[in-house]
């Protein structure tokens, strides 16, 4: 890859710096879907210990890119998410990750097929862990900025997304007690 390719590409990921998601900081700013690239990023390589089994690296790899997209069509929340929308973003995407460098494009495009197939035991705990980052990432922002369907959905929402593992499983719950917790707590106030 040339120095100019390389460059391209990282100005292209650079919008998710500025993409705003639904969600907040625990400060209540807007946080940027960069943030929760980072994040997610992250909690999958903590999980490394938990899950010896699984090529981190390769979930590692998923988190960083798997919001890729955004930088073409900003953050739209998986509750108001319609299939348009995914056909147009995986479009835009698609165009995209096809211009680069062969050996980049190749990388990108495998990786993105087995993060949709959702076939392997890496694509499935990348998918749990986003799913998963957006609830712990709703628990630690204000109660004043959830909306009315999220009360609910922060009880539910990565449910089946963690059915595969006694572990995540076991930390959803923590999660909802967590959610459980902070309705209690602030919706008091």
């Amino acid at each position: 890859m040339e120095p100019r390719e390389f460059l391209n590409i990282l100005h292209v990921a650079e919008r998710l710096k500025d993409t705003t998601r639904h969600c907040t900081s625990s400060q209540g700013r807007p946080e940027s879907v960069a943030e929760h690239s980072w994040r997610l990023s992250l909690a999958a390589l903590l999980l490394r210990r938990e899950f010896p089994e699984l090529d981190i690296d390769r979930v590692v790899d998923m988190c960083l890119v798997h919001d890729l997209g955004e930088c073409f069509t900003g953050d739209i929340p998986a509750f108001v998410k319609t299939e348009a929308d995914r056909e147009t973003e995986d479009s835009l995407l698609s165009r995209w990750v096809a211009s680069l460098p062969e050996e980049v494009s190749s990388e990108l495009a495998a990786l993105y097929a087995e993060m949709d197939a959702q076939e392997t035991a890496e694509a499935k705990l990348y998918k749990a862990l986003d799913k998963l980052e957006a609830v712990i990432q709703h628990n630690e922002s204000p109660l004043a900025t959830w909306t009315e369907n999220e009360y609910e959905l922060n009880k539910s929402y990565a449910n089946d997304a963690v059915a595969f593992s006694a572990w995540l499983t076991a930390l959803r719950r923590e999660i909802l007690a967590d959610t459980l917790e902070k309705i209690e707590t602030e919706g008091r106030n």
